[in-house]
């Protein structure tokens, strides 16, 4: 059964960088859409960047735009997540996401992970 599982939870001060990772388990990714969200308290979640695996089509959030940068690492069905420049905005539960098939922007992800908390204070 599909497992996400990510990684990279920290404390950062303004400005700070932080990398977050994911790895998927029952089942190999290619040429599907895999993501990352985020949810603030008291807001809904959000998409925040999104690759279509094995293609390398990227999409990015306007909030996180030239911020963010998506990656996946193909042989170890991992997905990573570099935030650079974070502001207090940035604070949320950050979710890696999957959906089989094409990316569709943030839209029918089928699988999400636990999540992991990214905090910049």
């Amino acid at each position: 059964h599909v497992q996400l599982v990510e990684s990279g939870e920290g404390l950062v001060q303004p400005g700070g960088s932080l990398r977050l990772s994911c790895a998927a388990s029952g089942y190999t990714y290619s040429s599907d859409c895999m993501g990352w969200f985020r949810q603030a308290p008291e807001k809904e979640r959000e998409g925040v960047a999104a690759i279509l695996t094995g293609a390398g089509s990227t999409y990015y959030a306007d909030s996180i735009k030239g911020r963010f940068i998506i990656s996946e690492d193909n042989d170890k069905n991992t997905l990573h997540l570099q935030m650079n420049n974070l502001n207090a905005e940035d604070t949320a539960m950050y979710y890696c996401a999957a959906r089989l098939g094409y990316c569709l922007s943030f839209k029918y992800f089928d699988y999400y992970g636990l999540g992991t908390q990214v905090t910049v204070s």
